[in-house]
């Protein structure tokens, strides 16, 4: 039984990963709208906003890949929701997550929600993370992975942007001589992607189209000598959907979705999660992207290149006040504000000659901001975790098993056990002490590949 492709809204930032998410998806028949967030387009001093730049790009990209474009005007909720979270957050002297918290309310709740309103089955997102069900064990279970150009490669996970939520299998047959099938899951009622630059290449040489069938019944498919073999039971309708790292350890952006719910994972997609980067600008340029070559962004989650010092100065009036010593508690300096300090901070000191200097606290009420010398100084290392507002995917982790803890982004992961669980606050205790940590900052959960929630550090 063949039936129309399920619809995606993919968020455009402009950007090559995004870019490259809609050309995917496209390639395997999913029916894919383009949507820009206009999340924040103010100037500041010095600082022009690139939102306009953005938008100019990610609708260049729809053109070439013929899908049609949307703009969502997210500003309001977004200065409330995140701007004005982070602002609240360094005023009472702690380090938030822009980013996390863009993730949580706009990108996969307000814009999630504006979709599916729309009459989007699913969104997608050019996060490097993976989708997987809740009861897949990566490091057990792996998947081969076609990626753009042929090329194959093994994967810890069924391809995330071939697997939905739903009972039923389809298989993507061959449109010429020496394509391969795929078995994919998908939505109930709905039809699979089509298969994926394979099929595309076929295409653009005569080869008729796959043909995209449902088999509702079958519970296992299996073809020998196809370039993917992939053996699955049906899922459950509705299966609850599980967040994994993505397979680019250098890019793995999972840590900035902790926050997701497993609902929300049920309706998304994140195709580049199962790539490289170099794999995603080579299919950029394969497909002759205006993006292909654009540099990552960098800054303040969707507000672009500006420090956020930079940043908080136009929102916070800071006085200035005393370095102190932390072993002497002799003054040895001046600095413009404690809210635009973080713990473990070299730089933005202004102290020169002789060892560096560290910050190993802050006083808000009496604006001072300590400091040290001392790499080995208590106050710069911890064991012990303290995590409140919690978030965990799907289930909440158990007090007799080890997890790993990423503390911020790129930071190694580090072997943990759960000393203490109760309600909105969790212990945690560390084999190996971590430097800098710093109040409100997040601490995201693992279990091996697999993204079990996390929360705010205390």
């Amino acid at each position: 039984m063949t039936e129309p492709a399920p619809k995606v809204y993919v968020g455009m930032s402009g950007g090559v990963d995004s870019s490259v998410t809609a050309a995917l998806l496209k390639e395997q028949g999913y029916r894919v709208t383009g949507v820009y967030m206009k999340n924040w387009t103010q100037d500041l001093p010095g600082f022009v906003c690139p939102w306009a730049d953005d938008l100019a790009d990610a609708k260049r990209v729809a053109v070439q890949l013929d899908i049609p474009f949307k703009v969502f005007d997210f500003q309001k909720e977004y200065k409330q929701q995140v701007v004005d979270y982070m602002i609240a957050e360094y005023r009472a002297g702690r380090t938030p997550n822009p980013d996390v918290m863009c993730n949580q309310q706009i990108k996969f709740d307000l814009f999630l929600r504006a979709a599916l309103a729309e009459g989007a089955d699913l969104i997608a997102t050019g996060h490097y993370a993976r989708v997987g069900g809740a009861d897949i064990s990566p490091s057990v279970e792996p998947a081969r992975v076609s990626v753009p150009g042929g090329v194959q490669k093994e994967g810890s996970l069924t391809r995330s942007f071939s697997e939905h939520v739903g009972g039923g299998f389809w298989t993507a047959g061959p449109g010429a001589a020496g394509e391969h099938e795929r078995a994919v899951t998908g939505p109930a009622g709905r039809s699979a992607p089509s298969s994926s630059s394979q099929s595309t290449a076929a295409g653009e040489a005569g080869a008729a189209p796959p043909t995209v069938t449902r088999h509702q019944d079958m519970s296992q498919f299996h073809r020998e000598g196809a370039a993917i073999t992939q053996v699955e039971a049906t899922p459950p309708r509705r299966e609850r959907r599980a967040l994994f790292t993505g397979l680019d350890k250098n890019k793995d952006q999972s840590y900035f979705l902790y926050r997701i719910t497993a609902e929300a994972l049920s309706r998304t997609l994140l195709p580049i999660g199962e790539l490289t980067k170099p794999e995603v600008r080579e299919h950029a340029r394969r497909l002759g992207l205006v993006t292909a070559e654009k540099k990552d962004s960098q800054g303040i989650c969707f507000v672009g290149k500006i420090g956020i010092k930079e940043f908080l100065q136009n929102y916070i009036q800071a006085e200035p006040g005393d370095i102190v010593d932390q072993r002497t508690g002799n003054a040895i300096g001046q600095h413009d504000g404690a809210v635009f300090y973080t713990i473990g901070q070299r730089h933005g000191l202004h102290m020169g000659g002789g060892l560096p200097f560290y910050v190993v606290g802050k006083d808000m009420a009496k604006n001072i901001v300590y400091v040290t010398t001392d790499l080995n100084d208590q106050n710069l290392w911890r064991r012990d975790l303290h995590l409140t507002q919690l978030h965990w995917i799907t289930e909440a982790p158990e007090l007799s098993r080890t997890y790993q803890v990423r503390t911020r982004y790129r930071a190694a992961l580090v072997d943990c056990r759960i000393e203490h669980l109760k309600g909105d606050e969790v212990e945690l205790r560390l084999d190996e002490p971590e430097r800098a940590l710093a109040p409100g900052q997040s601490a995201v959960l693992y279990d091996g590949d697999r993204v079990v929630g996390g929360g705010t550090v205390v």
